[in-house]
């Protein structure tokens, strides 16, 4: 059976108290499990602030009153709807810079394991994304020994990622453990063919997931996964594509609608352009450039163009409904009433539905994102490229 899935999702506060700093507030257990199901169409997800004791204490709450049911498989189950995969994002410290990843366990009493190991190297443990003072290859170690996996995040972005900030290649950072590194999440400046233009890559599954850090960015990339069962063992035995289970298509944004798709200049604020990759400000001649994600990989590649594995899953291009001119929230809330889901409206409802609901001009829109035929502005510097009306 086929399931959408995103395992990136940040809390924003539990217990009232803040976990991710940066984080909407509104971003709580219970407003994501109403998110995923009523209004995106999520059927699993992953929530990666785990190893705050807060986030902890109100799964724990919740295990005990029944509103989570504990799978056999590992993760857990909401009302039958939606299972929830214990994760928790960690920055380690790498010699030239930082790097995040994710640990996914099967049980709440791993997570809790790796939580209690954790506050012995993060300053702060309640809360997220903490730097640990670990490299990769130690903290991989620990995870594999509690039961879990760990994916590289976002491993493409300037900051904080792997190849971004830190290394031409992850068999640098994890040495005799890179056989253990299954996935890695491509982010939202990145695409498959981006990725298969590096050849140790060729051998891992890619996810692509949303990084929310509120409730509207939920889902703006996910995964269509083939699985058994909705349950952790399923899910990991999909990233390794093993007993007919496995990543049926990855949905993300087209790359350049993300944030650090292109080299930015913080002297003059110039965001790339150009047809090549820029290493130097054209404008101002600053060499001390944010290298995009564009730019840094043709920079660091094996291949001048991408070599997809047999098996490497097709990658669709999804525009989210705030990005297309004319739609506001307003808007939103009034397709997801009238079509279901997010989901729905992005990808299933037909040109006379939408028109019905919003008009013409919207209802081109809608479609001209889903056949990717809008004129794009590449972003850069922090700041979301954007759709030219």
């Amino acid at each position: 059976m086929e399931y959408f899935a995103d395992l990136h999702v940040h809390i924003g506060q539990a217990k009232n108290q803040p976990v991710k700093i940066t984080a909407s507030r509104s971003l709580t257990l219970d407003n994501i499990y109403d998110y995923c199901i009523n209004k995106k169409g999520i059927d699993i997800v992953g929530i990666v602030d785990c190893a705050s004791p807060l986030v902890l204490k109100e799964i724990q709450e919740q295990l005990n009153n029944e509103k989570l049911i504990p799978m056999p498989g590992g993760g857990a189950r909401y009302e039958d709807k939606l299972t929830i995969v214990f994760g928790a994002e960690i920055e380690t410290t790498e010699p030239k810079g930082v790097a995040h990843s994710i640990a996914f366990f099967p049980f709440y009493e791993q997570i809790k394991d790796f939580s209690s190991i954790m506050a012995g190297y993060i300053t702060n443990i309640y809360l997220s994304s903490q730097k640990a003072r670990l490299c990769a290859k130690d903290l991989i170690k620990i995870v594999k020994s509690l039961g879990g996996v760990l994916i590289p995040a976002h491993v493409f972005t300037p900051f904080k990622s792997f190849y971004g900030s830190c290394y031409d290649r992850l068999s640098h950072a994890f040495e005799d453990e890179l056989d253990n590194v299954i996935s890695v999440e491509l982010g939202l400046s990145a695409d498959t063919d981006f990725a298969d233009t590096i050849s140790e890559l060729a051998t891992r599954s890619y996810l692509t997931n949303s990084d929310a850090h509120s409730l509207e960015k939920i889902a703006r990339e996910y995964n269509k996964m083939n699985l058994q069962f909705p349950d952790f063992e399923n899910i990991i035995s999909a990233l390794k594509g093993l007993d007919n289970n496995y990543i049926v298509s990855n949905y993300g944004l087209d790359p350049k609608l993300g944030k650090y798709h292109r080299t930015f200049c913080p002297t003059c604020n110039y965001v790339a352009h150009e047809n090549f990759p820029v290493v130097k400000c054209p404008k101002c001649d600053n060499e001390s450039v944010t290298l995009g994600v564009f730019d840094r990989i043709a920079v660091i590649a094996d291949y001048n163009a991408p070599i997809h594995p047999e098996n490497r899953p097709i990658y669709h291009y999804q525009v989210p409904l705030e990005f297309i001119p004319g739609i506001g929230k307003k808007t939103i809330e009034k397709l997801i009433l009238h079509f279901g889901t997010e989901m729905n409206v992005i990808h299933n409802a037909n040109r006379d539905q939408l028109i019905e609901v919003v008009g013409e001009h919207i209802a081109i829109n809608i479609m001209l994102a889903r056949e990717g035929k809008l004129n794009l502005q590449a972003g850069g510097g922090g700041i979301y490229g954007k759709v030219l009306d």
